[in-house]
């Protein structure tokens, strides 16, 4: 390790927890019990799905009781947030909401010693880890703990909050529209723009049994073997809005037919890691390598769910060819493959994968994602950067260290505004020594 990363690693280190409190709704909400439907389950054995942002300046103290103040207020909407997880008597699994829980855990932290420029300018993420909490745990275990933790340090030149939000009750989509109605009333708006719409069983009302009381070994690795995991490395890669779109000019000046539709900015960029990665993983021709994303269901349901549904309402969308195919014909060729997968994702398609996991619920592991795998979550075209809570807009948005694998993609709306897009990247550590240096991919010829 580099002396400056070694320096860096040890401010980190020193990150100390000072309190943790609990807030809750600031008005009597009474009991609500909520089913999760077959959008949500087979996430449980997935962990908090962490999100870290860091802001320059303010006073931390008076920024501390801004936040919480705020977060009393719009708990009374989201208020699922504020519960845990619970069984009925059926063994359905459902959210749960009493005005005697504990409500959400907010942690109050320093690590004096560390800035935000340290943050933004760092391109792993691994060494974030202790500004995030619940590291390492299940969404599962929502069962007995919140269902929503912040930790809120304090930095020598301003503030980072990190976010554990319980995978298992709430995708993307929601995570941003809350965080944003969040900032809204911390801003001092005396409403938000959109209440969450809470009412889960509307996109799905199966009632799915399952055996689950303890977790079971759910995602140690990417191959399944907990005792000889790869060494994995995260990496931050940034396009600017140039680089976009000579990306997205690329793949579509060889369109395969007059009448084939343009690929969009999405499809570009998922063909253009995709064929990058597999190459950097050196595999043969004749192996498989899957694509996958998480795709938002809300408007592709019938009938269309509103765009502040509060839960999950995504699926995996997957596709495969051989590497060999892949790497051989032009990028028209890959991203075609993705537009057909991602079209053909309808509300037939939908209702297809959800009767056949009814059938035989699954829950979910890493490796289901696919062999030798590029799997997107996120999406540009969450507002990130708006989420001011009336002390500018954050410096730096990112993941945690929970739910990543070898092939794990997450894109970000690009810090540098316009049409950039901010790519984190987990691949086996020799992969990504060959991307790093894979001219063609960081869009440097």
């Amino acid at each position: 390790m580099t002396g400056e990363a070694g320096r860096k690693e040890e401010e980190i280190s020193k990150v100390k927890i000072r309190s943790k409190t609990h807030v809750k709704p600031g008005k009597i909400i009474g009991r609500k019990e909520c089913q999760l439907v077959t959008f949500d389950l087979p996430y449980l054995a997935f962990y908090y799905n962490q999100k870290l942002l860091f802001y320059k300046g303010g006073e931390f103290e008076e920024q501390v009781e801004k936040l919480k103040d705020a977060l009393r207020v719009i708990l009374e909407e989201f208020y699922q947030l504020g519960g845990k997880l619970g069984k009925d008597e059926e063994g359905v699994f459902w959210v749960e909401y009493d005005d005697d829980m504990e409500g959400v855990e907010v942690l109050e932290a320093i690590a004096d010693g560390l800035t935000v420029d340290q943050l933004a300018a760092d391109e792993s993420t691994s060494s974030f880890k202790d500004l995030i909490p619940y590291n390492g745990v299940l969404n599962l275990t929502g069962l007995h703990r919140p269902l929503l933790s912040v930790q809120l340090t304090r930095l020598k030149d301003g503030l980072a909050m990190g976010c554990a939000f319980n995978h298992a009750i709430l995708d993307g989509t929601s995570t941003w529209h809350f965080m944003s109605s969040w900032a809204q009333i911390c801003r001092g708006s005396n409403s938000i723009a959109a209440p969450p719409f809470l009412e889960r069983t509307k996109a799905r009302t199966t009632r799915v049994k399952l055996e689950l009381s303890f977790p079971p070994n759910p995602v140690a690795s990417s191959n399944g073997h907990t005792d000889q995991a790869p060494q994995l490395r995260e990496k931050f890669f940034r396009f600017s809005e140039a680089a976009i779109d000579k990306i997205k000019s690329k793949v579509n000046s060889n369109q395969p037919s007059a009448a084939s539709k343009p690929f969009s900015t999405f499809q570009s960029l998922a063909v253009h890691i995709w064929q990058h990665v597999t190459q950097a993983r050196c595999l043969k021709p004749e192996d498989y390598t899957v694509f996958t994303v998480f795709a938002d269901c809300r408007r592709r349901v019938d009938p269309p769910m509103p765009d502040s549904y509060f839960g999950n309402l995504i699926q995996a969308i997957f596709t495969v060819t051989a590497a060999g195919l892949l790497l051989a014909n032009p990028l028209d060729f890959g991203a075609s493959v993705i537009q057909k997968a991602i079209e053909a994702h309808n509300a037939n398609a939908i209702e297809e994968r959800n009767k056949e996991w009814e059938a035989a619920p699954k829950i979910f592991e890493f490796k289901d994602a696919g062999v030798n795998c590029v799997a997107v979550g996120s999406s540009p075209r969450f507002k990130v950067y708006d989420v001011d809570f009336g002390w500018g807009k954050p410096e730096g948005v990112r993941s945690g260290s929970n739910n990543r694998f070898d092939g794990m993609v997450y894109l970000y709306q690009g810090k540098s505004g316009g049409r950039s897009i901010d790519v984190e990247i987990t691949l086996e550590a020799g992969a990504m020594e060959l991307l790093e240096k894979d001219k063609e991919f960081l869009m440097q010829v």
